[in-house]
């Protein structure tokens, strides 16, 4: 009596066990311990992203409720029997290998195959929007995000220009079509990994790498380093600001008045000091 009270127990414990795993699971997005941010994906990319996550998500999840369904009605089952009646004991079954082998080979096979197209409009260029320009060049280094901007009205050229516009740690872009950076490394490897849109590209020194994506809100949204870099990688962190078209070409100008500002300005044609000016 003692063991099929210890069987018992153990197969309730299990189930309970899923069942609390599924119930986390199924109350998570409304406590924040989901997607991060507000839990939804703020690029057209992400989007389609979090559409193949849920995909596999409920894959897993009816393949963990059975196999604990199973797990708890066999512990169970087998408590339940009377002391002195045996076991079944059985060397295996050669058709249930089969078709254990044949079923999870066969879902993977159709993950792979349905997730190609997200793969090839994220990675491969030939899938990438036709009508997109370069906004900016990000080059990672230890430890800080250094962004240059084209001149209001320009191109992005592959090497840097003398009207082109700096930031540290503060990319911006505009919203409603699709963007692109030209991602670089000046030291080690790094990561490029905004979270709240699913994009994640690594800065691999020597080169230089296109990650576009298209923004859906505007707002602000973490950029961090998701490789390990040194000692300083914890600091690798900025912002992605999103905008309208109008307002980025306004902080554009802005920034770059403030950067070639030389702190001398002009009145009716003559020089004015600062501090004439204060």
């Amino acid at each position: 009596m003692r063991n099929a009270a210890v069987g018992k127990f153990w197969a309730i414990f299990f189930t309970a066990v899923a069942v609390l795993a599924v119930a986390v699971c199924v109350v998570a997005p409304d406590y924040g311990w989901w997607f991060p941010g507000d839990g939804r994906a703020h690029s057209t990319l992400g989007q389609k992203i979090d559409d193949l996550f849920y995909l596999i998500l409920v894959i897993v999840a009816v393949t963990f409720i059975g196999v604990n369904a199973a797990l708890g009605y066999i512990l169970w089952h087998g408590a339940s029997l009377p002391s002195d009646k045996k076991a079944l004991f059985s060397h295996g079954s050669h058709a249930l290998e089969v078709i254990w082998t044949i079923v999870p080979a066969g879902i993977l096979l159709f993950i792979a195959l349905y997730q190609m197209d997200v793969w090839a409009q994220y990675r491969i260029k030939n899938f990438y929007p036709k009508t997109m320009e370069p906004v900016a060049e990000v080059t990672a280094r230890q430890f800080e995000w250094r962004i240059r901007y084209p001149a209001r009205g320009k191109k992005l050229m592959p090497t840097p220009q003398p009207d082109d516009v700096y930031t540290v740690n503060d990319l911006r872009v505009p919203t409603g079509h699709p963007v692109s950076i030209s991602l670089r490394s000046d030291d080690v490897q790094h990561s490029f990994f905004v979270p709240e849109l699913r994009v994640k590209q690594d800065a691999v020194p020597g080169l230089v790498i296109p990650v576009w994506w298209e923004m859906t809100d505007i707002g602000s949204f973490e950029l961090v380093c998701a490789e390990l870099c040194g000692w300083g990688h914890y600091k690798m962190k900025a912002r992605v600001v999103a905008m309208s078209d109008e307002d980025f070409e306004a902080w554009k100008s802005q920034a770059a008045q403030e950067q070639f500002y030389d702190g001398v300005s002009t009145k009716d044609g003559e020089l004015v000091s600062q501090s004439e000016q204060e």
